[in-house]
């Protein structure tokens, strides 16, 4: 097992080293390999993000929702205090404004925004991932803190969590902390997995 922080830093900078073509390309290889699974095909309420450093573009997935008649979500946070995501519809036409990281949202959050209980899926940006589900994030916590009632309530069967990662961010194993909510699945450009 490898030391989350380096191993954050080296994921991290390899992300930011892919041209902008090889970032599309491989956005549309994972968008291939996700739209038609049932997954993504029954799910009416998503959420997705707006890429940075570097992350996996989920735009492809966030198209293909639209275009099918779906309700696309963003994350948000509350100004201040509460270390949690909230989600807001998000149309093509929404302003968009950043938040206190700097981090794109809709303007009109803090009127329209749901809790995770609302989603049925959730497309999740990741630094690493390996074969048991566990999700190497930016080590804010965000997205743990926010779906614990997963791991809690193991009867929660919403919303599922499906990482957008690059294959080379695949890793033999990932230490895993008792906080951790563990991902259904993980979509790279070489396919899509599942996990129990």
């Amino acid at each position: 097992m490898t030391d989350r922080k380096s191993l954050r830093r080296r994921m991290r900078q390899a992300r930011r080293v892919l041209a902008p073509r090889q970032r599309q390309q491989l956005a549309k290889a994972i968008d291939r390999c996700v739209h038609r699974h049932k997954l993504f095909y029954a799910s009416r309420h998503i959420a997705a993000y707006l890429a940075v450093d570097g992350e996996v573009d989920a735009t492809p997935l966030m198209q293909r929702a639209w275009s099918m008649g779906k309700t696309l979500y963003l994350p948000v946070l509350l100004p201040y205090g509460e270390n949690r995501l909230w989600f807001a519809p998000y149309t093509p036409e929404d302003r968009l404004v950043p938040n206190r990281f700097g981090i794109l949202e809709p303007a009109r959050a803090a009127h329209t925004r749901v809790s995770p209980h609302r989603l049925d899926l959730v497309l999740a940006p990741l630094v690493a991932f390996d074969h048991q589900g566990n999700r190497l994030g930016m080590g804010g916590g965000f997205y743990d803190r926010s779906f614990a009632y997963l791991a809690r309530h193991r009867s929660y069967r919403r919303p599922r969590l499906l990482g957008l990662a690059y294959e080379f961010q695949r890793q033999p194993q990932l230490d895993h902390q008792p906080w951790d909510v563990p991902l259904a699945g993980v979509a790279t450009e070489a396919g899509l997995m599942l996990f129990k």
